[in-house]
């Protein structure tokens, strides 16, 4: 009997070791979320080695500081230390593995539960720096299996506490916190991913419902409990980046303002708080606002670099929006300095912004573009065994100026403005496109005063694709029309940049969606999803196709036949 009461006492006490878990990381994460970083991780530190939720948070702060900084050093460290967090959650679990049963789900006590959630996200996340570390095949399978356990551990605990055999704990909130966060990334994460790639993962027994994702991570947010951060960062990512780059450009304002403001009221200064509501403001089209949230988000802490590089990329694009081209290049200057993330990518937007200056304009530093295009091949760098589109994009441009006399790019930061769906952001701000276009007409008449050459037609076409988004923008629709049928009308004659004739037809669709074509808009979205392979920037214009397909409710399998 004695064996059964000592069971009894280390549950209760480790019950109550629960609960003061929660409370200390809880407060770990209010300092982190107050710009304290270091003192965040210095009350965590003392007991990762006892407590699934210290190590579990104190692992997660490494690993956000690992995804910023982009430093192979700190993203070993982050998986290592994620990978003893899992370890020491592994102490706490029930030692059968079997929890789809009721019986055993009855019997598991709250520890035991927590000690589920804290492993499955601990595999979450050691699966994301997977795909960011190693650099071939077996590492994605590796991450790929950590991903199906996590997300079978997630589901089967989402059934078993909603099932009427389950008693809440004490500690019920967070537990909730935890599903709610694993399920609905799962969820929206997947809802992304073309059809095609989306049966397989099926087949595998994943789903990607995206409004169940929401509703679940929204239910996340709102329990106030240690994942609430977790669901609000990437609810704002979602709303305020992701619908953005990979989907038709709205972005949801509204959603993310509503997210923000309690967090804004309770961190003022707070770092990451200043930078998302930059964000909102640059997609809201107020720039000067979006510009002075951003240079608050930097000058609110001091001890993380890397929230500095986050806030300098989006000051870049504010001042390309306002073609203020010397402050962007300044920012771009920076980050090629400071930043690890893709110095290739720096270089090349360093290069652009000094190629839009007037020919008699002088040089920051003294620096040549020519020489910075020259240059960007040799920043190249892999990561998971592939250069990221973007680089090699900017490198596959760049290469114009190997030769001894090069032809120079006639728009190359509007044309990386378009990559990442900049013109979405000037839509809201008629004099930011009729500025856009005065750049456009004045490149289009260079164009012209030269003879033609073997880019002529690349170059041609790359600016009627850029005026007919000005032109929708301004609401001159069939004008908008008329400059991508130019594109597409001189499709067999474009010898580089193939991927113009793909986005104008995605380009066409949208306008065919705003204007109620439904059908037109889903045949010409086929069209282009289907017909066109290999080109630049490839998976990025599909996942906007798939996300406007999705928004029109088509069925993939809708007549394509051209």
């Amino acid at each position: 009997m004695s064996n059964g009461k000592d069971a009894n006492a280390a549950e209760n006490s480790s019950q109550m070791t629960l609960k003061e878990c929660l409370d200390e990381c809880m407060e770990a994460l209010d300092l982190f979320l107050n710009n304290h970083f270091n003192e965040s991780l210095e009350m965590l530190r003392p007991r990762v080695n006892e407590s699934m939720y210290h190590a579990l948070i104190y692992a997660t702060v490494l690993e956000m500081q690992a995804m910023m900084t982009f430093q192979p050093d700190d993203i070993t460290n982050a998986g290592n230390t994620m990978k003893s967090a899992q370890e020491v959650c592994q102490r706490f679990r029930r030692k059968s593995p079997v929890l789809s049963s009721k019986s055993v789900g009855a019997s598991l006590t709250e520890v035991q539960l927590h000690a589920e959630v804290c492993y499955a996200e601990c595999q979450l996340q050691r699966a994301a720096l997977t795909f960011l570390q190693d650099e071939n095949m077996v590492s994605f399978i590796k991450g790929g299996i950590k991903v199906r356990n996590s997300y079978l551990i997630y589901k089967e605990l989402h059934s078993f506490i909603k099932s009427h055999h389950f008693l809440k704990g004490p500690s019920h909130v967070h537990l909730e916190g935890g599903i709610s966060f694993g399920i609905g990334a799962f969820n929206l994460t997947l809802s992304l991913f073309p059809p095609r790639l989306l049966k397989v993962l099926e087949f595998a027994g994943f789903s990607g419902d995206k409004e169940y994702g929401l509703s679940l991570l929204h239910d996340g947010v709102t329990g106030m409990n240690l994942r609430s951060m977790l669901c609000a960062l990437l609810l704002l990512c979602y709303y305020t980046f992701i619908m953005f780059i990979l989907g038709t450009g709205e972005g949801e304002v509204t959603e993310a303002e509503m997210l923000l403001k309690p967090f804004r009221l309770r961190y003022p200064r707070g770092a990451i708080f200043l930078f998302f509501a930059g964000r909102t403001e640059e997609i809201k089209g107020n720039i000067d606002e979006a510009v002075a949230l951003f240079e608050d988000g930097c000058k609110a802490q001091q001890a993380w670099k890397q929230f500095h590089h986050m806030c300098y990329w989006e000051l870049m694009w504010c001042f390309t929006y306002k073609r203020a081209w010397k402050m962007a290049y300044f920012y771009a200057d920076l980050l090629s300095k400071e930043s690890r993330w893709s110095k290739a990518m720096y270089v090349y937007m360093k290069a652009a912004y000094l190629s839009m200056l007037r020919k008699d304009e002088a040089r920051p530093f003294g620096e040549n573009e020519i020489e910075l295009f020259r240059l960007v091949p040799t920043f190249k760098q892999k990561i998971a065994g592939k250069s990221p589109p973007t680089e090699k994009f900017a490198i596959r441009k760049a290469k114009r100026y190997k030769v001894r006399c090069p032809i120079r790019l006639s728009v190359p930061v509007l044309e990386m403005m378009y990559m990442w769906n900049g013109f979405s952001m000037i839509s809201k701000r008629q004099e930011l496109t009729e500025g856009m276009m005065q750049t456009l007409v004045e490149a289009e008449r260079t164009l012209l005063e030269f003879p033609d050459n073997e880019y002529s037609v690349d170059d041609r076409s790359l600016i009627h694709l850029l005026k007919g988004l000005c032109l929708k923008n301004q609401g001159l629709l069939q004008a908008a029309e008329e400059s991508f049928g130019k594109v597409l009308s001189s499709e067999k004659k474009i010898r580089f940049d193939h991927y113009l004739v793909p986005n104008c037809l995605m380009e066409l669709g949208l306008i065919y969606m705003d204007q109620g074509r439904r059908d037109e808009a889903i045949k010409i979205l086929h069209k282009a999803k289907l017909n066109y392979k290999e080109y630049s920037m490839e998976s990025r214009t599909q996942f906007r196709i798939h996300a406007a397909l999705a928004k029109l409710k088509a069925d993939p399998g809708e007549d394509t036949r051209m």
